[in-house]
């Protein structure tokens, strides 16, 4: 399931203008959770409000806000070979109509997604708390270095996802309900699962999770990750002269510090190696800052980015 489901979570991101399911799905978060990706999980380690990191009189958040619906329904990779109207004979009800459609995913990792009057609360004053955030989650109550913070969670009268497991899976689906178009039984409160092959993940929620949210992250000030990574160069140039010398050895110890690494591992590294109190409450602001979490932070869910 975990890599296949993926390319939902990046589509999802980009259909629902920057929303990420959390991980694992269904899983609750709101406003003012914070937490950390570990191994590609959420860890969620509390609550802005429910810590008292941010007092009652700073506390705004939205009333329920009605989302677009045309934004929460779409797929990858799915066709439909066959939607119908049908006739069965029950041995109580006698002969009936039934609506019956054949979903064919594409390839591994295709699916479907169908959600039904999503809405969304989230934090209205973002920009008069976010300094005193970085500076008691950073310095005065936490020494957070990675962080993520939920500004806006979404949930749905009801969800419906499938996610195919193989290329060329099939999901067979009949619906009893009358008026109801021949076009698109998925996701239906009536609908039934004939059969299916190959299909990894199908599920219908009706509870109203906040399974979806936008987030802020930590990062360091661009002009700080500069100054980390032209420093930590100059001071790893003659390593291999020093090793030798040093240990008296032979060993070979030519590195190739690697961009794409060094800018992958900054914040998380770079920011220990900082002077005894040269990162404190009063310059907590000059090497932080918050920005939106984004399709890395897929990568990172999926382990294949900076874990």
């Amino acid at each position: 399931m975990d890599q296949t489901s993926k390319n939902f979570y990046r589509q999802f991101y980009l259909k629902t203008g920057g929303f990420l399911p959390t991980k694992p799905l269904n899983k609750s978060l709101f406003p003012g959770d914070y937490f950390q990706i570990k191994n590609g999980e959420i860890i969620l380690l509390g609550n802005i409000y429910r810590n008292g990191i941010i007092s009652r009189h700073d506390t705004d958040i939205s009333e329920i806000l009605a989302l677009n619906d045309a934004n929460w329904n779409f797929s990858d990779g799915i066709s439909k070979p066959y939607s119908g109207r049908s006739q069965a004979n029950g041995s109580l009800e006698g002969s009936f109509e039934f609506s019956k459609q054949i979903l064919a995913f594409a390839n591994k990792g295709s699916f479907i997604f169908k959600a039904e009057e999503p809405e969304s609360i989230r934090i209205n004053n973002w920009n008069e708390i976010q300094q005193q955030l970085i500076i008691k989650l950073t310095q005065t109550l936490y020494s957070f270095r990675e962080l993520y913070l939920v500004t806006e969670s979404a949930t749905a009268k009801s969800t419906t996802l499938a996610i195919a497991g193989e290329t060329n899976a099939e999901l067979e689906l009949a619906c009893e309900a009358e008026n109801f178009g021949l076009t698109d039984i998925f996701g239906h409160l009536k609908t039934k699962t004939i059969q299916s092959k190959d299909i990894e993940y199908y599920h219908r929620e009706t509870k109203r999770k906040s399974a979806y949210f936008k987030a802020k992250k930590l990062i360091v000030q661009d002009e700080k990750l500069s100054y980390f990574i032209s420093d930590f160069i100059a001071k790893e140039n003659n390593t291999s002269e020093w090793t030798d010398s040093f240990f008296d050895s032979n060993f070979h110890n030519d590195i190739d510090y690697n961009t794409q690494m060094i800018m992958q591992n900054v914040q998380g590294l770079y920011l220990d190696m900082l002077q005894c109190n040269e990162l404190n409450p009063n310059t907590a602001l000059l090497y932080f800052k918050w920005a939106d979490a984004n399709l890395d932070d897929v990568e990172k869910l999926f382990g294949t980015y900076g874990n």
